[in-house]
């Protein structure tokens, strides 16, 4: 049995993995897939790679791309979910913001540097022609910092996935202004190249198990029903969420990889574009 780890946020979008791993999927064919929760989302698992602890990510594609291009020595192995995250922009409930014209001069609570919520107040702001020059960003970890951070009176917005953070807007924790939504495909798988580099069999196995999760998920039975229970989230969100959607079952495109790195050469976030071999692993 051959012990891969892999790591992901805890939402609903990686259940696939968990009924996968659940059902022995993984070792049916010699393969103990460990898999681990990062709240912290994409800028703590790109660190992860970087540091080897862990052999395979569920990660934000844009997020991944600038590791890469800054020196991360990962590749993309696949599409993971390919139809847009969206992004929901939130502030407190009691907050007197109606408008996201408002926050043009607002702080940002973000997860971390290189996180989704990181990069996504930048492409956001570029949408509204804001100075993203100005940005200011406070680091509040998770969800629940974001929680603590904008019912503290701290005047900043988050931006966080809409689905996960809407039982917090039902309950008047916060007031969602808007959404963004991603400009290209959401979530990809990663690995390390040292993974790579002696794995690629193994590796072709895990894809071949979650393809043939993802394919078949939204015909499972009382699937809405399970996602509602296991990430409390109503039934209806659920429905909602899963009509919008996509699971991907291959490599992205290059043409996705310098959308990405275009958007982010023009935001300063990144010092060049690259190659798409760079970033790509080629089966």
């Amino acid at each position: 049995m051959k012990t891969v780890k892999i790591i992901g946020v805890p939402e609903h979008f990686n259940l696939p993995w968990h009924l996968a791993i659940e059902e022995g999927a993984f070792e049916d064919r010699g393969i103990r897939l460990e898999w681990t929760d990062i709240p912290e989302g994409t800028g703590r698992m790109s660190q992860m790679l970087q540091d080897r602890e862990t052999d395979l990510a569920i990660i934000l594609t844009e997020g991944i791309i600038k590791s890469i291009s800054q020196g991360n020595p990962v590749k993309i192995v696949q599409e993971y979910v390919s139809s847009p995250l969206l992004w929901g922009i939130h502030v407190a409930a009691d907050s007197s913001r109606e408008s996201i014209s408002e926050l043009k001069n607002d702080k940002v609570a973000i997860s971390r540097m290189g996180s989704g919520s990181h990069l996504m107040a930048y492409v956001h702001a570029q949408n509204q022609e804001w100075d993203t020059d100005s940005l200011e960003f406070e680091i509040i970890n998770n969800l629940k910092g974001a929680i603590d951070n904008l019912t503290s009176g701290s005047n900043a917005y988050f931006m966080w996935e809409h689905f996960t953070t809407k039982p917090w807007v039902d309950n008047g924790t916060f007031k969602r202004l808007g959404d963004c939504p991603t400009p290209w495909p959401c979530f990809v798988i990663a690995a390390t190249d040292s993974f790579l580099s002696s794995n690629s069999s193994l590796l072709m196995h895990i894809l071949e198990v979650i393809n043939i999760y993802t394919s078949e998920f939204k015909n499972i039975p009382s699937i809405d029903r399970t996602l509602s229970n296991r990430y409390d989230q109503k039934l209806e969100d659920i429905q909602d969420w899963l009509s919008k959607t996509r699971w991907g079952q291959s490599q992205l495109p290059e043409a996705i990889v310098q959308e990405v790195q275009e958007r982010l050469i023009s935001l300063d976030l990144i010092s060049k574009v690259h190659l798409p071999a760079k970033f790509l692993h080629q089966h």
